[in-house]
């Protein structure tokens, strides 16, 4: 029978999350990662049984915090549309500001297409959040502010592309204001 851990997992995935969002998984050493989470080596294994182990943890723990936060966010107060902006801008902001990069889009881009179980991970939760997004779309087209002709689901995807888009920009130096301007112009195109 496990023990019982004698630790709070969620500070420790989330101090473990931002190790791997500013190093990556390959730039990150398990001296940081202990440093980080306040766990010895040996905790950390017998609780991860890798460093491996620990950021699958930690990538299931972003990913179920950042689902629901888009799930929440869409189910907002405002119009469909108006929610959607907010989201976008919010990713222009936040890429632009002292925030280290999305954890998602750095699984993607270090280890799907080498690690199946980071892969399949990420392409479930990019699968998760398109559909959140194309209900959205649905909602926005019913209310008029986006074209009902046009194909929700693709939309969905275009929008998803554009907000991973974004974090990768931001984050490589562009200028907020010029990636507030991309989604003005994202929207602007699916405009009914």
């Amino acid at each position: 029978m496990a023990r019982p851990r004698e630790f709070d997992e969620q500070s420790v995935l989330r101090a473990a999350q931002d190790v791997f969002r500013r190093h990556g998984y390959g730039g990150a050493t398990v001296s940081d990662l202990t440093e980080a989470t306040g766990l010895g080596k040996s905790s950390l294994y017998g609780a991860y049984a890798s460093k491996h182990g620990l950021y699958l943890a930690a990538l299931d723990d972003y990913r179920d915090r950042n689902v629901e936060a888009l799930r929440r966010d869409l189910d907002g107060d405002g119009a469909a549309i108006t929610n959607l902006r907010s989201i976008l801008l919010e990713v222009a902001r936040a890429s632009t500001g002292p925030l280290p990069s999305c954890l998602l889009n750095g699984a993607a881009t270090e280890l799907s297409d080498h690690d199946a179980m980071v892969g399949g991970r990420v392409t479930s939760t990019f699968c998760d959040l398109a559909t959140l997004l194309a209900d959205a779309v649905r909602t926005a087209q019913d209310q008029g502010d986006i074209d009902s002709e046009a194909d929700a689901d693709a939309v969905a995807d275009a929008l998803l592309a554009i907000s991973r888009g974004i974090d990768v920009l931001g984050h490589g130096g562009m200028p907020r204001q010029r990636l507030e301007r991309a989604v003005e112009a994202a929207l602007t195109a699916f405009a009914a």
